[in-house]
């Protein structure tokens, strides 16, 4: 059989332009690339900010395998309900405090021709310039490792964090035991993916799956007012056309080390 596994992750998927796009695409996406497996951060994928359970429903049906989410989590009043009905399939960052509901990481099943093989899909968030009250994302993501079966050799970790800098510190700190760490939250694609001299493949960040023609998918009208007057103007998802950005990761299943990586954009 095959042994290398290829994954397709997607950056942040914002309001209906976001999630339209990845239910049009992501079945033709699939079978064009090889694609065995789809990781997508869902955490703006609800009008731009949170993630209801019917909109999580609804990305899983397009071919979604797991949902990471991240700052925006608790915005939506439903999910919490959601979440502590425990989806295996959808996780909240892992370094949250632990009396919030859900789970920070997941196992599941490869697909066929991977029988018997199992992959691990984490989600950290970073503290740099972040709001949230959380604990440390380096030691959330030691236990992670450590609660982890040994036989699982895929390991997959959704860094959601707004300093690239804590991106790479993550990089250098998993370097060797995870087989890929990919960033999410800013909303831009960044041009340094690699495969690290240990085997772990990264990404600062996978950009989005959203509406161009704004401010990181958000109307420009809004994004300016923001940052002309100093007031405080709610943000509404863009209109127009979307793209759907994020990397494809090749995974020698037999010793979690990346093979390869390489960008992903296709517009709507």
């Amino acid at each position: 059989m095959s042994q290398l596994l290829r994954v397709l992750c997607l950056g942040d998927i914002v309001g209906r332009p976001g999630r339209a796009l990845v239910c049009a695409a992501l079945r033709t996406v699939r079978a064009q690339h090889g694609v065995h497996l789809v990781v997508a951060n869902g955490e703006n994928a609800s009008g731009g900010r949170g993630l209801d359970p019917e909109n999580a429903k609804e990305l899983r049906a397009a071919g979604v395998d797991v949902i990471t989410l991240g700052d925006h989590t608790w915005q939506v009043k439903q999910i919490k309900p959601f979440l502590q009905g425990d989806p295996s399939w959808c996780v909240r960052p892992a370094n949250y405090p632990p009396s919030m509901p859900g789970r920070g990481w997941t196992t599941l099943q490869a697909p066929p021709p991977f029988e018997g093989v199992s992959v691990a899909v984490c989600n950290l968030m970073g503290r740099v310039m972040m709001s949230a009250v959380l604990d440390c994302p380096f030691r959330a993501a030691d236990q992670f490792i450590k609660d982890l079966p040994p036989a699982v050799h895929v390991r997959i970790v959704d860094m959601h964090a707004e300093a690239t800098s804590e991106k790479v510190a993550m990089l250098r700190y998993l370097s060797g035991r995870v087989s890929l760490l990919f960033g999410t939250h800013t909303h831009v694609p960044t041009a340094d993916t690699q495969v690290d001299a240990a085997g772990t493949a990264y990404v600062s960040d996978l950009g989005m799956c959203g509406p161009v023609d704004g401010v990181i998918g958000m109307r420009s009208e809004a994004a300016l007012e923001r940052f002309l007057s100093g007031g405080h103007v709610p943000y509404e998802v863009a209109d127009g056309k979307a793209v759907l950005s994020g990397i494809l990761c090749d995974i020698d299943v037999s010793t979690g080390k990346a093979a390869h990586i390489e960008r992903l954009s296709v517009s709507g």
